[in-house]
């Protein structure tokens, strides 16, 4: 593969490839993009690659949520206690979260919508990107991997898939939040009770209201890693169509008919 630097002489780019990661626009569905916005806010950007609005929607999820008691309240909800539900609502901190959820909804649809026209330009465009990156402390380059093998680790944990990818930015937050998570919720603890048989214990010893988190952690985790193992494939397999056909493809070649043209 050669290296082709972003250096501004086209319009519009399809992917990036850096030493932290592979950064690529593809056409996503603006639906789904938003639906992860509304299961956690903040993950609707971080599947857009726009990192630096996810994490502060993320961090303000987190710290709005435990202080509202959103999570509480939805558990007392489940289990059809809605007066208990109301009763635990903190409605000062509530009022700051209806705004910024239903604005995390709307901008990544929004964001969606405009990156999936961006990406018709530079998909007609066509132009030049960097395939390899090498650096002192990382070497990145695209290439071809396992979809499945990319499920399978972020369902042990939250995060692996991404870095069997190489997304270094989404890995590392998403590990972050993970071991918080685990830590605050007494999740490993309670499962080291139900092993020994303790139900009761592992019942008590629990946090629910951080352990409702994780549902969207790990779906955000395996979903992520998936769709961008599947994407990164794609768009290796085009750069090297590309590169064939620009290097080692007879100007002769009639495409359409198979033969040489005489």
């Amino acid at each position: 593969m050669q290296n082709y630097s972003n250096d501004n002489t086209a319009r519009w780019y399809r992917a990036h490839v850096s030493l932290l990661g592979t950064t690529q626009i593809h056409l996503r569905s603006p639906y789904i993009v938003a639906w992860w916005s509304a299961a956690f806010p903040g993950f609707g950007h971080l599947l857009l690659s726009k990192y630096l609005r996810g994490f502060v929607l993320v961090v303000w999820e987190v710290i709005v949520n435990i202080q509202s008691n959103v999570n509480l309240a939805m558990i007392y909800s489940f289990q059809g206690e809605i007066d208990k539900a109301k009763d635990i609502l903190d409605t000062q901190w509530l009022l700051i979260y209806i705004p910024v959820y239903i604005f995390g909804i709307w901008d990544s649809y929004r964001t969606t919508v405009d990156l999936n026209n961006v990406f018709i330009l530079a998909d007609r465009e066509e132009h030049r990107f960097n395939t390899f990156s090498i650096g002192a402390l990382e070497i990145n380059y695209l290439d071809k991997r396992n979809p499945v093998m990319a499920v399978i680790w972020s369902l042990f944990i939250p995060g692996l898939g991404q870095l069997y990818i190489h997304r270094i930015v989404t890995a590392f937050f998403v590990i972050v939040w993970a071991v918080v998570f685990f830590y605050y919720s007494h999740g490993l603890e309670a499962i080291s009770l139900l092993f020994l048989g303790d139900i009761s214990g592992a019942t008590a010893v629990i946090h629910p209201e951080w352990l409702l988190f994780f549902p969207s952690l790990y779906g955000f985790s395996i979903y992520d890693s998936y769709v961008n193992t599947v994407e990164n494939n794609k768009l290796y397999e085009k750069d090297q169509r590309k590169y064939f056909l620009e290097n080692y493809q007879s100007p002769s070649f009639n495409v359409l008919k198979g033969q040489k043209v005489k």
